[in-house]
């Protein structure tokens, strides 16, 4: 074995597990690196070839579920690898079947200092000033002149440990450079502290925008109710604030002018309400029709609610444009105007793709930040904390659910500068107070009663019926977004807005409830009742009741909570049918909103059954020792409770639900009954079905996204998994013993995105792994710029040269090639290489057998084996 190339891969791997060790050969060479390798390719990029056509469908639903785990396969020698060279890579899911088999996909990396596209979000992040010494991107090598290499293309994963790498070498430099002079130790410091710096002004921007997003849609809702003559720009809180007009006393406000006042009408009986209905129609439809049409003309990534595709993003997936000024611009337009046109959505959900497109358009302030894609994902974290923050008034809550929910990478560093950014965002938006009020959180409410341990009880309930509705939405939300994408129904987008908007108006207008907003809502489920209120779910007659020893004071319903009661079931049918129809049309829509509004209800509902028991029954056992001097049960609290249990049922989420929702109306006492509807929740909702509502939607859209709960529990080996099998041919390029025109041949007949390397035909013992892109790149340079290549100059992957060579000269490729690739044997079992996958982040490993190449088992062909176990359609996610 000594006299093959394999002993050289030792101080490789050496080298390769220290990055200290690497930085210092790379210093010490500093002119090696080589081609990048791709990332998934978009679906018209030049080597999507998809020749196999059953086994490409399979292969695309397999990269699906589990795509999104970072490859860190070094892909050269170390000093390669700190080069920014081929380092590390994914695989993502628009790569063919085909492709797949030895297939890293191609990935352009431009790693000189030449920086001439305006959005290159990888290139050398140490800038002119270093004089060479560290500039280990340049190298005298032919292929390092390649034009274009250095930027992440549209639809393909970022190279996370490259990225990383880089920004530790840069950090390296200025502390070294900082005992230089007192403007290096400046500069340093001002390094040091960008990334606070950055999140700050992420946190005020995102406070900043969304208090014109929550002051806008408010005034914009009001409107299709009236207008305020004395000041137009007041909404209608502000207009009737000296008179703290609810929304079903409009009587008692003389400055408010509803739209039949204006036409010199009454303000209440038949003609206006005629008129009242038709305006508020026409007003629906003109903001759906606006946002609609801005979306589709100025930014079509600024439908729907984006945190799927957040995550995604999070997870190290470009998409050119999702985060850029335009979508920010209609997002934050659009959010209000189909919001106020009265569509059953919230603005919540949307808040985190606005903050994420702050926090990637001041990352480019900051070159640090906005020239590593790994480094951004940390503002972006930072960003989608903040988005919770102002959309709830929630700062922990956002902290814990971008932790929870949306972060793929968070450590330490990022947990505080999220929390920085949070604080920072909900402070600014307090400061511009859109909602009105002296608290800076959605739906406050103070409740004084302590609940009582026979509450549990109806709590866990409103957890299970949580879950229930959770799954029922999600499965129903799936099966018709699904028939709009794959029907004539996806051509029409706007149209679809104006239908969906024109039933909701014409059905939401005769119900008090669902007319008004949903907000509005929300707050006059969970608010507690004291006498004298307008609100008809307060109707209620108080009287003390004699338990022996003393008196209990108690309210019993009257006719206005039972018509309530009847209204609240008929707004629960609706809502929960509009939501399911209306979240993934093509306007900015978030679920939030309406999935606490449908828990709300449920709760109040519930709550009023269990204080009417309490009324009933004063004197069971567990109700005599606690309600001792009132009566205890608080319904609004069952509307929290339940508010959190469905929302907790659509999104799966635990923590930071919990801690939202006690933020969200100040309630800490309550936090075990939240803690136990959550979870209750949680239990039934994956119980009835795996995922959330974004991981369906992730799974739906075919977005790379790799999800690590799952366990991979059956009994085979790797030689059952691998490509190709056992009787058919491996494709391979040996090292020694082809002409470039033996390689390009190969290249044609072949749609692989990389080969291994092996010594011989006759003796295949595995010397490394070169990327398709590699080979093309340099082969092509080296024809046009060095003298004397032709095609039948030898190909070599040593460092030796033939001592006998009468031909033209050989093609030196070692720089390109990875000499340390990751392998297992054929006997492995594939719970082992499935870990693997997960836990090292590779992309592909080589099966060997006594130390002879069999084959290669890549990420689809991993996918594809366990949604085979699984007994998964491979035809159900496709990737657009």
């Amino acid at each position: 074995m000594d006299k093959f190339p394999l002993k050289g891969s030792r101080e490789a791997a050496a080298e390769g597990n220290n990055y200290i060790t690497a930085y210092q050969t790379v210093m010490k060479k500093s002119n090696g690196h080589s081609i990048g390798a791709g990332d998934g390719d978009h679906p018209l990029a030049p080597h999507s070839k998809q020749s196999y056509t059953a086994a490409a469908t399979t292969s695309l639903t397999a990269n699906t579920d589990d795509e999104d785990m970072i490859d860190i396969t070094p892909r050269s020698s170390p000093g390669d690898l700190i080069g920014g060279s081929s380092g590390y890579h994914r695989e993502t899911v628009t790569e063919s079947d085909t492709e797949r088999d030895f297939a890293p996909n191609q990935r352009a990396m431009h790693h000189h200092h030449h920086h001439q596209h305006q959005h290159v979000p990888t290139h050398n992040a140490f800038g002119d000033p270093m004089d060479g010494a560290l500039s280990f991107y340049g190298s005298s090598e032919v292929h390092d002149e390649i034009p274009g290499i250095g930027q992440y293309e549209d639809f393909h994963t970022i190279d996370w440990q490259r990225d990383i790498a880089r920004d530790r070498m840069r950090h390296r430099y200025i502390v070294k450079k900082r005992q230089d002079s007192l403007w290096d130790l400046i500069k340093g410091a001002i390094d040091a502290g960008s990334g606070w710096l950055c999140v700050l002004l992420v946190g005020i921007a995102a406070g900043c925008v969304a208090g014109m997003v929550d002051i806008g849609a408010s005034w914009m809702s009001d409107l299709k109710h009236g207008i305020c003559p004395t000041a137009f720009w007041f909404n209608r809180e502000q207009c009737c604030y000296p008179d703290k007009q609810s929304v079903f006393e409009e009587g008692n406000c003389s400055m408010w002018k509803t739209w039949p006042e204006l036409f010199g009408l009454n303000r209440t009986g038949t003609g206006p309400n005629i008129v009242s209905y038709i305006l508020y129609i026409l007003w629906a439809l003109l903001f759906a029709s606006l946002s609609a049409s801005l979306v589709r003309m100025f930014a079509p990534y600024a439908c729907g609610s984006g945190i799927p595709e957040i995550k995604t993003i999070l997870s190290g997936f470009i998409i050119r444009g999702y985060l850029g000024k335009w979508t920010l611009l209609i997002k934050s337009v659009g959010l209000m105007l189909s919001v106020s046109a009265g569509l059953t959505l919230g603005k919540e959900g949307p808040m985190v793709h606005i903050a994420s497109c702050i926090g990637n358009i001041f990352s480019h302030l900051f070159p640090k930040y906005g020239r590593n894609e790994a480094k951004k994902r940390e503002i972006l974290s930072a960003a989608s904390a903040a988005g919770v923050s102002v959309a709830f008034g929630a700062p922990i809550g956002g902290v814990l659910f971008s932790l929870e929910e949306v972060s793929y990478y968070f450590p330490l560093k990022t947990l505080w500068r999220s929390f920085f950014c949070a604080l920072i965002a909900a402070f600014v938006l307090r400061s511009l107070t859109p909602f009105g009020n002296e608290h800076s959180v959605l739906f406050f409410v103070e409740y004084n009663k302590p609940w009582i341990f026979f509450e549990l009880i109806p709590f866990v309930f409103l957890g299970i019926m949580g879950g229930v509705i959770g799954t029922f939405f999600i499965k129903a939300n799936l099966w018709w977004c699904r028939y709009r994408k794959f029907s004539k129904l996806g051509q029409y987008p706007v149209s679809e807005v104006l239908f969906v908007t024109l039933v909701t108006a014409i059905i939401c207008y005769p119900n008090p409830f669902t007319r008004m907003n949903m907000n509005e809502l929300i707050f006059l489920l969970v608010s507690k009742c004291s006498s004298g209120d307008s609100n008809p779910l307060c109707d209620y007659k108080r009287m003390n009741i004699s338990t022996g020893s003393s008196f209990i004071e108690v309210t019993e319903p009257g006719p206005g909570v039972y018509r309530s009661i009847w209204l609240l079931v008929l707004t629960f049918v609706l809502k929960l049918a509009l939501t399911i129809f209306t979240f993934g049309i093509k306007v900015p829509s978030g679920l939030f909103i309406p999935s606490l509004l449908l828990g709300a209800i449920m709760g109040r509902i519930v709550g009023i059954g269990v204080e009417q028991f309490a009324y009933s029954y004063p004197n069971i056992w567990f109700f005599t020792g606690e309600c001792a001097d009132s009566n205890l049960i608080t319904p609004g609290l069952y509307a929290v409770v339940g508010a959190a249990a469905v929302l907790g049922g659509v999104t799966r989420m635990t923590v930071s639900l919990v801690v939202i929702m006690f933020e969200l109306t100040g309630g800490v006492r309550y936090i075990v009954p939240l803690m136990a509807a959550a979870m209750a929740s949680k239990w039934v909702g994956d119980a009835l079905g795996r995922q959330g509502i974004y991981d369906a939607h992730i799974a739906l859209n075919g977005y790379p996204f790799l999800d690590s709960k799952e366990e991979f529990a059956h009994t085979t080996l790797a030689a059952d998994v691998m490509q190709p099998k056992r009787n058919e041919t491996l494709n391979v390029i040996t090292q020694d013993s082809m002409t470039v025109e033996d390689v390009e041949n190969l290249l044609k007949e072949t749609e692989h995105n990389g080969y291994p390397v092996v010594v011989s035909r006759e003796n295949q013992y595995l010397v490394g792994f070169v990327l398709r892109r590699d080979l093309n790149l340099a082969i092509g340079n080296a024809k046009r710029l060095v003298e004397g290549i032709n095609s039948n100059s030898i190909v070599l992957f040593t460092s030796t040269t033939p001592t006998q060579n009468l031909g033209p000269p050989p093609l030196k490729l070692k720089k390109i090639l990875d000499m340390a690739p990751i392998t297992v044997t054929d006997q492995t079992p594939m719970e082992t290489v499935v870990d693997m996958f997960r836990k090292l982040g590779l992309r592909q490993t080589l099966v060997t057998h006594n130390g002879r190449l069999l084959g290669v088992i890549t990420k689809k062909d991993v996918l594809r084996h366990v949604k085979q176990m699984d007994n998964e359609d491979p035809n159900t996610v496709l990737f657009n």
